[in-house]
Formats: structure tokens, sequence, C-alpha cells
């Protein structure tokens, strides 16, 4: 296949992909109260259901790392889409929380390997001039998946079983499966580098102790010692990979790459920044349908304008990168992010549904720019020989965070709520509220991250992109 039919058909395929694994998550967020009644559990205990999945991609995305510079892209990206599908079967049949934990778990498991290759292959196939063109062609469509996610997934709670949810993902998953054997470039490293196994085990359970630590925390089911000597383990275990990867030739994360100051910037920027933004998509729905009393589909409805606005600011990040450049757009619209998840502290029965579509609508518009922003900055710097490393890097933390996010909120819901009944609707509506401004503070101080970049930071994307916008229309 020549290069220009690889440009063409490439993102297509990673679209597919992140399609329906933006599908699913949106979908199960959107169920969680009706999938916690029938399980008899409470929803806030049922976050282990959505942590456990992200948590798994955490810890997954290292190996598939390795995976496609041994087997290739491939091959490891249509074993990810296979694996995704079948869990999503396993999870639909589950018959309480610990089988359908299980079934998520094995659903990380497959898009671990999905995530970071599908990045890495577009990485190695797209100069820096053309890599937010492309990043955001692939964005665009994987946004439909949330745009009908909690709208599909509301109706079918509302009219059919919470179970069939889950197996929406058959049909595109096995769409998703020929675009890969048909299009996908089979991309792998000249350099058999042996795996990490020391690492793996080190940073797999330091992740995996420190996100359990922070659920059953939030279940108030650990007496403060034990608490803190799990935290104490997790760290150490963190630490202690952190000293066994300096040390060796072949890590399972080089570690070194944070030296490249604009990688160390992006990444850990965005993990600060996911901090808030990652507890929003469990969150809301519970705002709307317990807090409000609004139904599941009507809930569904109300999470449609962010992905609308998310796929509209992807017309116009190149634009606003490159007329202001990194270090000004992140500033301002990490604060614009904080402010806005503030904002639905004030939402409570009577608000009209206009300013929750807006606030929703400035939700999607901030996050999608965000996202646009960070995930391309990692690479401004990164030489092509590195990319793999630094796709792993990247698409774990952002992981990591997202699942310490999602956490993190609702361990800030449930300290405010106290040992109220989570079925007291005013009580954890204020709850919610409450977490809504606590996380609205971590955001707007995460943007102090971004305070050390330079004006000229990441214009070998941000003015290539602008050249080739003004130059000619994207179309793909």
């Amino acid at each position: 296949m020549t290069s220009s039919a690889i440009k063409s058909y490439l993102p297509w395929v990673v679209a597919t992909a992140l399609f329906m694994e933006q599908l699913d998550a949106t979908i199960v967020n959107t169920a969680i109260p009706s999938i916690a009644a029938s399980l008899h559990v409470t929803p806030l205990s049922l976050k282990s259901v959505v942590t456990s999945y992200i948590l798994s991609l955490a810890v997954g995305i290292p190996v598939s790392g390795w995976m496609a510079d041994r087997f290739g892209t491939r091959r490891v990206f249509g074993t990810a889409i296979a694996i995704f599908t079948l869990a999503s079967v396993l999870c639909g049949l589950s018959l309480n929380a610990p089988m359908m934990t299980a079934a998520r778990l094995l659903q990380g498991i497959g898009g671990a390997m999905m995530m970071p290759v599908g990045r890495l292959a577009i990485i190695r196939t797209f100069p820096k001039s053309e890599l937010l063109g492309a990043m955001n062609f692939v964005i665009i469509p994987a946004l439909i998946g949330p745009l009908l996610g909690p709208t599909v997934g509301g109706l079918i709670v509302h009219w059919t079983s919470w179970r069939a949810i889950f197996f929406v993902n058959v049909p595109v998953g096995l769409v998703a499966l020929l675009l890969v054997f048909r299009y996908m470039p089979d991309y792998r490293s000249d350099e058999r580098r042996p795996l990490d196994v020391i690492g793996l085990i080190l940073f797999s359970c330091g992740t995996a102790i420190l996100s359990w630590l922070l659920e059953v925390f939030g279940e108030h089911t650990l007496d403060p010692t034990t608490a803190v000597l799990m935290l104490v383990l997790s760290v150490a275990l963190l630490v202690a990979y952190a000293w066994h990867a300096s040390g060796i030739e072949f890590p399972l994360l080089r570690l070194s790459l944070f030296r490249v100051r604009t990688f160390r910037i992006a990444v850990l920027g965005g993990f600060a920044t996911r901090l808030g933004i990652g507890s929003l998509p469990f969150l809301l729905p519970l705002l709307y349908q317990l807090g409000l009393g609004l139904p599941a589909w009507k809930s569904g409805l109300l999470m449609m304008p962010t992905a609308l606005a998310a796929m509209g600011m992807k017309l116009f990040s190149a634009r606003l990168l490159g007329r202001f450049g990194y270090r000004q757009v992140l500033v301002v619209n990490t604060v614009c992010i904080g402010i806005t998840i503030g904002l639905f502290s004030l939402v409570k029965e009577g608000t009209p549904l206009a300013v929750i579509v807006i606030l929703g609508l400035m939700q999607g518009f901030f996050n999608s720019l965000q996202f646009s922003s960070v995930n391309t900055l990692a690479y401004a710097d990164i030489s092509e020989r590195d990319s793999s490393m630094a796709s792993t890097i990247s698409s774990s933390f952002q992981q990591l965070s997202m699942s310490f996010g999602l956490a993190t909120g609702s361990l800030v819901t449930a300290w405010f709520l106290g040992d109220v009944p989570q079925t007291h609707r005013v009580l954890l509506t204020n709850a919610l509220h409450n977490a809504f401004v606590a996380l609205s503070v971590v955001t707007i101080l995460s943007s102090l991250t971004f305070w050390s970049l330079r004006r000229e930071d990441g214009e070998s994307i941000s003015k290539g992109a602008k050249a080739a916008e003004d130059a000619v229309p994207v179309s793909t």
C-alpha cells in the first residue's frame, strides 16, 4: 500500500476503534444507576466497574508498547479489538458486580493494546507538521461515541435491559477488525528489546494498590492505619520501579524521556488537569438521575452537547494554537475548564435545561482543546526513535489520571455525603455540588504546571498545522 493510501485510511482505522471504546465508556456511565439497582449495590460503589477498566488500561499499556515493537502494529491492534469485543459480551452476561468488574478488566486489556498502538501508527505515519490535523481527524469520529453513547444507553436502559448496552460493541468490533486487516500498516521496531518483567510487576502493583486504596477508602471500609500502610506500600513500589528503571538498558517505561521539557510538561500537566475532568463522566449522570430525578434517557440527552462542542472545537484548535501558542492556550484553557466544573455546583431542581446545555457545550469546548493541545505537545521535541516509548508513557499517564480522577471524584463526594444513605436525594445533590467546587479548585491550580512553557514551544506542530490548514483544506 502506498504512503498516500496509508495516510488516507489509517485515521479511519484508528478512529473506528476509538469510537467503539468511547461508546462503551459513555454508555456504562449513563447506565450506572440502573446497573446498581439490578445488582443490588449502591451507585457510588459501582465506580469499581469504571475504574477497573481504566486501571487495567494503565497497567496493560506499557506491555502493549513492547508487543507492538515485537509483533507489529497490525497483529496487536487486531487482537486488541477481538479481546475488547469478546469482553463486551461477557459484561452483558454478568450476574453480579464482581463478574462485571472482571469482564471490565478484560475489556481494559483489549483497550490497553488498542490506544497506544493506534496513536503510535499515527505518529509514525504523519510528519510533525501534519500531526495535529491527523490527531484531530482521528478524534472527531471517535467523539461520535460520546455523542451517541449517553442517548443510546439511556434509551436502551429505558426501554429494555442495561445488559443490551454492551452488545452494541459487537457489530462495531467486526467492522473495526475488517478495517485493521485491510488498511492497518504493520510497523515494528528494528530493535528487539526484552520485556522488563520486574518493572512490570513493580509498576502494575504500585498503580493497582493506589487505585484500589482510593476506591475502598471512599467506602470507609479501611481503618486509618491500614490505609496509610497501603499508601506507603504503593508509593514504595512506584519509587522502586523508578530506581529499577534507571539502572537497566530496556526498562518498561523509560523515565529519562521526562528530561525533554515539553514532553514532561505535557504529560504531567495533562495528568493534573485530568484529575478534575476524569470525574465528570461518572458524577454528572448521578447528578442528573439521582439528584435531579431525571430518567436515564434525559440524562443521556444532557451529555450530548459536550460531545457536539468537542467535535466542533477540533475544527478550530489548529488555528488557535497557531495564533496564540501552546503556553497561552493551555494556561487560559485550564482555568476555563476549572470554572466550568465549578458552575455545575449551581445545577439543581428547577435549573432551566438551556443552562445545563450551555454548561455542557462549554465543557466539551474546553476539554477538546485541552486534549488536542497536551496530546500533540508531548511529541513536539521527541525523535522518531523514541516515538514508541513516548506514546506508551503518555498513554499510561493519561489512563492513570482518568482512573484517579474517577476515584477522587467519588471519594470527595462520599466524604461530603458522610454516613447519609446515597438514596437521600437532597443531601446527595449537596454532596455532588461540593465535590464540583473542590474539583474546580484542583483543576484551576493545575494550570500552574503550564506556566513553565515557553512562547515558542510546540511550534513545530502548531505552526506547521496552521500553515497547512491555510494552504489546503484538510480532507481525508
